[in-house]
């Protein structure tokens, strides 16, 4: 047994050898060239670790949104949409309609649900009669447009934007709860082109269908005993905690597409996505948005202009054959970064969170910042590129370590700048993963080096001890850094309940349309008697913080 440990320990000792006496490959960082020191430089500037991201860069916004899509966490925090992009809602998946007029199948555009709870709330009918309830399975693949955010949300604060502009190529607010106009209106160009559903969000996800035979065939239409939700009529709220139970479930089975890989049901084409942050294709948003957080962003206020480039870009992703896109799965693309980040972003804003002016602990945890950098920088630190601790130069701009941001900037980028094949859509995906990556990747070498140059990398420790002074202005610049560069990214998977919720509690963020009930109405009494009927602009309804709730009785906010 000691002789196989002893061999492992030889074979390990060699393999370092030799990988340690092997030249790296310098890898194509750029299409613009093979050598990648010949590229760097001809263009120092742009892997200047100085240099942040442009004051109006929407690189952040289309990777967020993009990344996003078809998850209710993210979409109910940011609730006004601006994407709109074509799916396919593939052969066999089940889809539900609570029937309001007894057992007919519709024979206009109506709704169907992706849950039994969410459907069954539209399962009218006595205790006598029952309910009937409709149960379809997709038989060829039903083409969809999605509109992201809370775009089942009717209220005035703009969920119906983009949903607007494709019907009437205008805003027109004062249709907000004009659901019947909106349904036949968009299946009426939807029909014309191509799409026989519209994708959007509500409590949970649903699709407006514009004809129920053409793709669905029905599994089961069933007389069921009656759910009994009394909505509209019942003024206490005690004597009906049936119907609460039901609503609490209908979020609770929403929770299962709260974050990613989101409502997988739906197949969505990112080749052809059309986002309202696209400053080529949408400029006149661009100076509505100055100074305002993201909150408050809103399609309405686009020019004619940008709305027929719109509808003409839309109609073209409608119209082309996919054999045209690149092949690229995007969705992984974006997620891959987020993975690659998030939790360690996460790790080191809790690490240089501190306001102890204990020198060991601070000196613990900025060694502990320093290890996390490092493993997310190591497969772009060349060996050649490392400095002397010592020089001058590199305490001053830390310019020695462009290489290792630009290896880790293009990382995810480099092989995709190189096809020749992407449309507009995969254009600005593509810019969007790169200003992304490149605001990541600047932030967090110039925090390594900064910290290589202290004598913090565990890899390179100092020779001496590192002055307390010095500790306390590193991590407090690294607190600011971090904190700045999450705040830009603004990833709503950093969003959640602290400290995370019990057992009989689920995290909850305030939800349309539940809380945005007349003052008559039944389920505004789950609120307190002292909340008035919310103003959607206002408070924790414009912008949602999470909360853990209960999920089993007593229920409650």
């Amino acid at each position: 047994m000691r002789s196989v440990k002893k061999a492992a320990v030889w074979l390990f000792l060699a393999v370092e050898r030799v990988l340690t006496a092997q030249i790296p490959l310098l890898p194509d960082y750029h299409e613009e060239s093979l050598d990648f020191y010949s590229h760097f430089e001809r263009s120092p500037r742009q892997w200047d670790l100085d240099e942040p991201h442009a004051v109006n860069a929407t690189g952040n916004l289309v990777f967020e949104t993009a990344n996003s899509l078809l998850q209710h966490w993210a979409n109910t925090r940011y609730r006004i949409g601006h994407t709109i992009i074509p799916g396919i809602v593939p052969v066999g998946t089940i889809l539900y309609h609570g029937a309001l007029s007894g057992p007919h199948i519709p024979t206009t555009p109506d709704w169907v649900a992706m849950e039994p709870e969410h459907s069954m709330v539209f399962c009218s009918g006595s205790v006598e009669t029952g309910c009937w309830h409709v149960t379809f399975a997709v038989t060829r693949p039903m083409k969809v447009l999605y509109f992201d955010g809370s775009s089942a949300a009717n209220i005035p604060e703009g969920t119906m934007d983009t949903q607007d502009l494709v019907a009437w190529s205008e805003m027109r607010p004062e249709w907000v709860d004009n659901e019947e106009q909106r349904i036949q209106d968009l299946c009426k160009w939807g029909l014309q082109n191509g799409i026989n559903g519209l994708v959007r969000m509500e409590v949970n996800f649903e699709i407006m269908i514009c004809n129920f035979t053409s793709h669905m065939e029905v599994i089961s239409f069933s007389n069921l005993d009656s759910p009994r939700l009394k909505i509209g009529n019942v003024t206490d709220l005690p004597e009906d905690p049936n119907s609460v139970h039901h609503a609490f479930e209908i979020m609770h089975s929403t929770s299962w597409r709260e974050n990613y890989p989101g409502e997988t049901r739906i197949v969505l084409d990112y080749s052809a996505l059309i986002s309202f942050y696209d400053t080529d294709l949408v400029p006149s948003l661009m100076p509505r948005r100055v100074g305002l957080e993201r909150w408050d962003h809103r399609v309405a206020g686009i020019s004619p202009e940008d709305i027929e480039r719109v509808e003409d870009r839309l109609a073209q992703v409608l119209e082309r054959p996919p054999v045209t896109a690149s092949g690229i799965d995007w969705k992984t693309v974006l997620r891959s970064v987020v993975d690659r980040y998030a939790s360690r972003l996460d790790v080191m804003q809790y690490l240089t969170n501190i306001t102890l002016d204990d020198t060991p602990v601070l000196l613990d945890r900025a060694r502990k910042v320093q290890r996390q950098l490092r493993t997310m920088l190591a497969p772009y630190i060349l060996l050649a590129a490392l400095p002397p601790r010592d020089s001058v130069e590199v305490n001053a701009t830390h310019s020695w370590a462009a290489p290792v941001f630009q290896g880790c900037a293009t990382t995810h980028t480099s092989f995709i700048g190189t096809r020749g094949i992407l449309t507009p859509s995969e254009r600005l995906l593509l810019q969007a993963v790169q200003e992304t990556s490149r605001e990541i990747c600047r932030v967090i070498t110039r925090i390594w080096a900064s910290g290589f140059i202290a004598g913090l990398d565990p890899l390179y420790p100092a020779d001496q001890d590192i002055p307390a002074d010095r500790i306390r202005t590193l991590m407090g610049e690294w607190k600011e850094d971090i904190a700045r560069l999450m705040s830009w990214l603004d990833w709503s998977i950093w969003v959640k309940c602290r400290p995370a919720c019990g057992v009989e509690e689920m995290c909850y963020l305030p939800t349309w349309p539940i809380g945005f009930f007349p003052p008559d109405h039944p389920f505004q009494a789950w609120n307190s008697a002292s909340t008035p009927w919310p103003d959607p602009n206002e408070g924790e309804w414009k912008r949602p913080q999470p909360k853990c709730i209960r999920r089993l009785e007593p229920y409650g906010f």
